[in-house]
């Protein structure tokens, strides 16, 4: 039995986008709550806090459209590489016929760096490199990424931030 395609969330950006971060195709609980970064042991929204530590708490423990906007406001967004997929579960290894996004189609005016989260969604660097801004392979803020620790992953992604402003 074929797995049911699944579509992925529209992208969080703004015109004042600096620094896209690209994961590969939302999980089942992050699908669910319409949420990027759903999970509860998915790290990203951690690590922005340990970047970002100004009222951060407060803010990411409150709801998903103040730490969207939060995030908007600091230069920073978020979309997947895949639009849809088909997929049992959440892991990537899981995803099959993807169709990817148009990442080129937002017409971000200040783009400075694309990020990606994770491997699967690197293996779409060659396409993100046609934007003309330097393009880099984030440690997965999975919790499938059990490999890292969080003060690892921590530091490749604040070393990504600072060198565009975002720190």
């Amino acid at each position: 039995m074929a797995a049911a395609t699944l579509t992925g969330l529209a992208p969080l950006v703004s015109p004042a986008t600096k620094v896209l971060i690209l994961g590969s195709f939302p999980g089942v609980r992050s699908l669910q709550a319409q949420q990027y970064y759903g999970h509860p042991q998915n790290q990203f929204w951690k690590i922005l806090q340990a970047i970002w530590p100004s009222s951060a708490y407060e803010i990411c423990a409150s709801s998903y459209e103040n730490r969207s906007k939060w995030l908007l406001e600091r230069g920073l967004g978020v979309w997947d590489v895949y639009a849809s997929c088909e997929r049992e579960g959440s892991l990537d290894s899981a995803i099959r016929n993807a169709v990817p996004n148009d990442i080129a189609a937002l017409h971000l005016p200040q783009l400075a760096a694309v990020a990606h989260n994770g491997g699967e969604s690197f293996k779409h660097a060659r396409h993100t490199r046609t934007l003309g801004v330097p393009v880099y392979q984030l440690p997965s803020t999975s919790p499938a990424n059990a490999s890292w620790s969080f003060a690892r992953k921590l530091a490749e992604w604040r070393e990504v931030m600072e060198r565009h402003g975002l720190a």
